[in-house]
């Protein structure tokens, strides 16, 4: 059997996964090694909080071939997911709304992103025959940005997310390992500059400095990672965020240059673009399953959902409804949940509540 024409067989698989819908395809050889130098550190630094995940597979990070033997290169591909019409700043700064990380309020991209990359792997079979290849999406210890870096999608910002000059950062990742020889493309280069935006805005200080972030303050973390009960001295600072941050991409000039998703799977659901606090704290936990399904937001289950709603209806303007949510809380179950309502409302009966909705303007 001849072997196929792998230069031309890259540009081939780069254009069949724009045709499935991603706005970018690129390749990658398997040399991750400065970049786990880097998480070794980080980890080292305890910067990963409870998110032992992180340190138990450090290794098969920086091994490709030993996740998948035979892995000669990583095709990365990301997806646009910023919905059209989201009034992002607006609900960020209204205290009484509920701020949802941009990502996660459509449909969980998970299996989206998974399925077109078999739909890419199954068109090179057609092409070059059997091969070895096994697609992941944020879902197994792989290095996705190091390898998105070196295929040529972004650079690494100092927000620690990937940025793309002509795309911004509003995107998901994905890849395909294989053992296939395709032809490696350059690495982007860093294009940040003297940039400090997203380090300065952020609500709880938690870049120690650029492309170095503490998970432990990060709101992200807090408020999706974070099983226990989430630091006194962060939850003014979290503000009506309940289910991640975006304030480093918002703030981010490369944003400008972010195109709307094409994907009607990343369109709001249940208005979580713009839903009230206390609509959503009002949830039963059999309505939290029923909106949260197919949601990347199920994850952190119910219990964790209303700890968060609790903190940021605590940082709210003082209100009798309110007060009377939050007391109607009072005797729930969950100890983890009653901690929280009990400072949400110490919070919201005080009469010298400082202003906490936010940083970004």
């Amino acid at each position: 059997m001849l072997l196929p024409d792998f230069k031309t067989l890259t540009g081939q698989v780069k254009t069949w996964g724009r045709e499935l819908g991603f706005q970018e395809v690129g390749i990658a050889d398997v040399d991750v090694q400065e970049h786990a130098a880097y998480l070794r550190k980080w980890l080292e630094q305890q910067y990963h909080g409870e998110m032992n995940y992180m340190e138990k597979h450090a290794g098969l990070r920086s091994e490709p071939a030993q996740l998948v033997p035979g892995t000669l290169r990583v095709i990365s591909v990301r997806m646009d997911y910023l919905p059209a019409a989201t009034e992002t700043i607006k609900v960020l700064q209204n205290p009484q709304q509920a701020y949802l990380s941009r990502y996660a309020l459509g449909r969980d991209y998970h299996k989206l992103i998974r399925r077109r990359l078999q739909q890419l792997a199954a068109r090179i079979e057609q092409e070059v025959g059997t091969f070895g290849y096994r697609a992941f999406v944020d879902s197994a210890p792989v290095l996705e940005r190091a390898f998105a870096e070196k295929a040529g999608l972004g650079w690494i910002g100092k927000n620690t997310m990937l940025i793309n000059k002509r795309a911004g950062s509003w995107f998901f990742l994905g890849e395909l390992f294989t053992d296939l020889p395709l032809e490696p493309d350059a690495k982007a280069e860093f294009h940040c500059g003297t940039c400090t935006a997203c380090l300065d805005i952020c609500p709880t200080q938690a870049f120690v400095g650029p492309n170095l972030l503490d998970a432990r303050r990060c709101i992200s973390y807090l408020t999706i990672e974070l099983r226990g009960s989430i630091p006194p001295d962060l939850r003014p600072l979290i503000g009506n965020r309940v289910f991640g941050c975006d304030d480093c991409q918002l703030c981010c000039p490369w944003n400008k240059f972010s195109s709307p998703t094409r994907e009607s799977d990343f369109t709001p659901r249940h208005q979580l673009d713009r839903a009230a606090l206390l609509d959503l704290f009002n949830w039963s936990e059999d309505e939290f399953l029923r909106n949260t399904e197919g949601s990347a937001i199920r994850r952190i289950g119910y219990e964790c959902w209303l700890r968060n709603l609790a903190v940021a209806i605590g940082n709210a303007p003082a209100s009798p409804m309110a007060i009377a949510a939050l007391e109607a809380r009072l005797s729930h179950p969950s100890t983890l949940v009653r901690e929280h309502v009990e400072w949400a409302l110490a919070r919201q009966n005080s009469s010298n509540l400082p202003a906490s909705s936010g940083r970004l303007k």
